[in-house]
């Protein structure tokens, strides 16, 4: 565990804000250079709301995770005034992150940066098959407007930004001066098994809070190629495999449109249903999407979240969806990098019926 620190100017080194404000700075520099984003709102397979942000680049989803509060021994004097309610990710709702907390699978920080009487904590992070999981603290000495931090934290890998991800964010209200977060973080395509996670958080009056941290994916994840391609009303579907661990599972997949308008293309809102051989449903958690434009097509890749497997599971029955959004909108840029918000166009989309397909799992 890495020592806690007071003040921001004793941490990070100055190379180590460089580093990260360097890779902020690409990020958002890669936000301009896409032309289309999109945003749009659907529902979870727990079927609570959230709203999905995707970028064609650089895709941020915001979505609806469970978080509580978590309070380490070592850091029982700097948070001494948090609700105890035990560990943000063991008292999730979250059976995978349950399961990473019982089997001693995170990465536990326990790091402290204070900027502007308003403290954050660093907590625990998760790297499995699924992505990145963060858990963190945000304690002030005054009353905390909702979502003083914004949507979460920017991140870098190696100090660089990824040329896409998605994720998710949602913070508790622990006290009038206390909140918890998780969020989730997804990088679309190739990442190594082990990197520096440089992370940035901003607060509403220009604070800015500095992390990095060496993090390295758990061991014992099982790869099960399945290679399955349908195409259904014009929306091509190729799911590449499934990921299994003891933190959950997930599913790897590619979809595509014709089309230039993401609003109006139905690839982006592709949902997986998952059940065992026994008829009972494995719990999945809706994520965002990576759009690009490819020719003429709109290009979508994601990796979907399901609750760990049992251990008597040895087939499974997966039957794709369309999740439509019923209200949203977007932000389209021009050449010059300028933005301009457009309205919510996809009420009109219609649904399509997918075919189930089966996969073994092997022991």
């Amino acid at each position: 565990m890495k020592e806690s620190h007071e003040q921001i100017e004793n941490f990070p080194k100055e190379q180590v804000r460089s580093a990260i404000r360097s890779g902020i700075g690409q990020a958002e520099e890669q936000i301009k250079a896409n032309k289309i984003s999109y945003k749009y709102s659907h529902r979870i397979s727990n079927r609570k709301r959230k709203g999905l942000y995707a970028l064609s680049s650089v895709a941020v989803a915001f979505g609806l995770l469970v978080a509580s509060s978590y309070q380490s021994p070592a850091l029982a004097s700097t948070l001494s005034q948090i609700p105890l309610i035990g560990s943000v990710f063991a008292d999730s709702n979250s059976v995978g992150l349950k399961q990473a907390q019982k089997h001693g699978l995170t990465s536990q920080v326990g790091e402290t940066q204070t900027v502007n009487r308003i403290s954050v904590t660093l907590d625990e992070i998760l790297y499995d098959q699924s992505g990145i999981r963060i858990s963190y603290i945000i304690k002030s000495d005054k009353k905390l407007e909702e979502y003083y931090c914004g949507s979460g934290m920017d991140y870098t890998i190696n100090g660089k930004a990824p040329d896409g991800s998605s994720g998710s964010y949602q913070e508790k209200v622990q006290s009038a001066t206390t909140r918890t977060a998780i969020q989730e973080i997804n990088i679309i395509g190739d990442m190594p098994d082990s990197f520096e996670l440089g992370l940035i958080l901003h607060g509403k009056k220009g604070e800015t809070w500095y992390f990095s941290n060496p993090i390295k994916k758990i061991k014992d994840i099982k790869k099960v190629p399945i290679h399955h391609s349908q195409n259904v009303d014009g929306i091509g579907l190729n799911v590449k495999d499934l990921s299994v661990s003891k933190t959950g599972t997930s599913i790897s997949y590619k979809s595509s449109e014709k089309g230039e308008d993401f609003e109006l293309s139905r690839a982006g809102d592709i949902e997986f249903r998952v059940v065992d051989q026994d008829g009972k449903e494995v719990t999945g958690y809706s994520g965002g999407a990576e759009g690009e434009k490819v020719k003429d097509k709109l290009v979508f890749k994601s990796n979907k979240e399901f609750d760990p497997l049992n251990s008597h599971v040895t087939e499974l029955t997966i039957t794709p969806y369309l999740e439509l959004p019923t209200d949203g909108g977007g932000v389209e840029y021009d050449e010059n990098g300028d933005s301009k918000d457009i309205g919510f166009k996809g009420g009109s989309l219609k649904p399509v019926k997918f075919k189930s397909f089966k996969v073994k799992i092997p022991k």
